[in-house]
């Protein structure tokens, strides 16, 4: 048992082991460094330039100080030390609960992968990382009271006003803990316990569950931290920003087996209710169910929380099948059912590796993270009220907190008035909505992301803009600057005159240079310089390559592909190009 768990342990760490490609992370880095650097924990706003210094709750702070030092001692391996820990605890407290359950065979380990395939994609170095190993848990200790074996087992009722208090500290799922307890607390009243104890002396779960509440108010921010989750319900989700956040939205149909999906949603439901019929209806367990389930079907956030509550369920459900039929006899030794086991959980590992986000590797992806754009701000000096889009405000954070001269204007808490939230959308979806908000606040430089969703219309709408000029651009950022501000002379000589950041003006310039040769040239002469400014700069390379070829320059052009291709692995319209190339080549070569 030992020698499997361990074998499980290490293929559900490789299954989190994949590259960080979430940008939220930044912030809480840069936060978890000011809650040290400063020793105290900020009351009002001094992530954001619109907002600055009003009051506001600061999220998960208690995630982010106990993130820091893993950081700071270990820099971006420290960050998979936490993702591997983390995910290992709520895992290990999941078997642990499913042993207490009666699932005491090698059967769980398989649930446990299965689960984890659905729990990785949350596996973010996010607070729910934590907020996970508090739900499993508060999970054990329920269930080890409803199975404490007699009046001489320890009651581990205490622990739930403990669990309360971190995850009132740590995370806006605090309320995740304070349902599940009272779940077990009606069960209880109602003498629905499941095989119940020996009379003896235990907390009363009312009382527990009171005590967790009460404590729950011991947080830096008192009841406003509380109220954050009913805030977003009943205020925040109905703005437009929220709807443009794909994690938000409804689980929709499986679009791949990685996912567990529907597993996960709809197996554990019907598993449930399967066991019921033969031995009896588990109210907590169909209850549990009920409460995740419906929140993953609501938001694809929560798909996390639902893998770790219903392993230890699955897992019992799964050891009593397995234990129900007959099975060879060659199956019956503890080393061929340890090693079977095993064995199918490290063919479930790799289903996910055909997803590009998913296969093994450590490291931040750079893709998603607005390195050289940054290098470039502080190397020229660029400061003053800044627009950003929201997911690069974590960087700006990281690279740049406390200068108040290179605040975002948005942080990854989409942090502002309602009317800046409003006024966002409108750059994304309107026509004018840039202008708009740029004559309300008055910008002075821009961070943008240079891949936006089809509907996402910012960098074309600031491209499109004539007041701004294009200074810096690669694959992760694209920066501008306002004409005429307080550096002109800067503008003038950093600003792109015809290469392109956005899709409409690349479409622009690639029809404009196709019967024009001298403007081809001094465009591509742009896009040789654009693709120098930094190392990770596919788009501007692939650009080139395309000019090249209408130059007949097929050498420069493949050579120019190849170096886009190591930049990008997924270069779209690779093949297609080389094709062309390829078959050009061989028709100059023949007499």
């Amino acid at each position: 048992m030992i020698a499997a768990a361990l074998s499980v342990a290490f293929l559900i760490a490789l299954s989190v082991t994949w590259r960080i490609v979430d940008t939220d992370f930044w912030q809480h880095l840069a936060v978890g460094r000011a809650i040290w650097e400063t020793r105290s924990i900020p009351q009002v706003n001094v992530w954001t330039w619109p907002t600055y210094g009003e009051p506001q709750v600061l999220p998960s702070w208690g995630f982010r100080a106990l993130l820091w030092p893993f950081y700071a001692l270990g820099g971006v391996p420290g960050l998979f030390v936490w993702r591997w820990i983390t995910t290992l605890a709520a895992f290990g407290l999941a078997w642990a609960t499913a042993r207490r359950l009666g699932a005491t065979g090698f059967t769980p380990f398989i649930v446990l992968t299965l689960c984890a395939l659905g729990y990785r994609l949350r596996a973010q170095v996010r607070p729910e990382t934590l907020a996970a190993v508090l739900l499993a848990f508060q999970i054990w200790v329920l269930e080890a009271r409803r199975h404490r074996a007699g009046p001489s087992g320890r009651d581990p009722t205490p622990w739930l006003v403990a669990i309360a208090w971190a995850w009132a500290n740590i995370h806006i799922s605090y309320y995740f803990g304070l349902v599940i307890t009272g779940i077990h607390a009606i069960a209880e009243r109602l003498g629905r316990r499941g095989p119940a104890p020996e009379a003896g002396r235990e907390w009363p779960l009312g009382w527990a569950l009171l005590a967790s509440v009460a404590i729950s108010f011991l947080n830096p921010f008192g009841w406003h931290a509380l109220a954050q989750p009913f805030e977003y319900f009943f205020v925040w989700r109905h703005e437009l920003l929220f709807f443009t956040i794909g994690e938000l939205h409804p689980m929709g149909p499986p679009s791949n087996i990685y996912d567990a999906i529907p597993f996960l949603p709809f197996g554990w439901p019907l598993l449930a209710l399967w066991r019921s019929r033969r031995l009896g209806t588990d109210w907590v367990e169909i209850a549990t169910s009920a409460l995740f389930v419906g929140l993953a079907l609501s938001s694809q956030r929560f798909v996390g929380p639902l893998a770790i509550a219903a392993a230890p369920y699955l897992g019992r459900h799964a050891d009593e099948w397995v234990r129900s039929r007959r099975w060879p006899a060659w199956s019956g030794p503890p080393w061929n059912r340890a090693a079977l086991a095993v064995g199918a959980c490290a063919a479930l590992i790799p289903l996910g590796w055909g997803h590009r986000s998913l296969r093994p590797g450590m490291g931040v992806a750079p893709e998603f993270a607005p390195v050289a754009a940054c290098d470039f701000i502080a190397a020229h000096g660029v400061r003053g009220r800044a627009f950003n889009q929201f997911d690069t405000g974590g960087y700006l954070l990281w690279r740049f907190w406390p200068d108040r001269g290179r605040l975002p204007f948005m942080d990854i808490h989409q942090t502002g008035t309602p009317r800046d939230r409003l006024d966002y959308v409108g750059v994304m979806t309107q026509a004018g909505g840039w202008r708009t908000l740029d004559q309300r606040h008055d910008f002075e430089w821009a961070l943008l992301k240079r891949v936006n969703a089809p509907w996402d219309r910012t960098l074309d709408q600031v491209e499109a803009d004539d007041r701004w000029v294009l200074v810096f651009a690669d694959d992760a950022g694209v920066l501008f600057v306002r004409r005429g501000g307080a550096r002109p002379a800067f503008a003038d000589s950093f600003g792109y005159a015809l290469a392109p950041a956005g899709v409409q003006r690349r479409a622009q310039v690639a029809a404009a240079c196709l019967d024009d040769s001298m403007l081809r040239a001094r465009t591509e002469a742009e896009l040789v310089h654009m693709a120098g400014s930094s190392a990770y700069n596919s788009q501007a390379l692939s650009l080139l390559a395309s000019m090249l070829m209408l130059d007949r320059r097929w050498a420069d052009a493949r050579g120019t592909l190849e170096r886009a291709l190591r930049v990008d692995p997924y270069l779209p319209l690779y093949d297609e190009r080389m094709r062309t190339i390829e078959e050009s080549e061989r028709r100059l070569q023949q007499p």
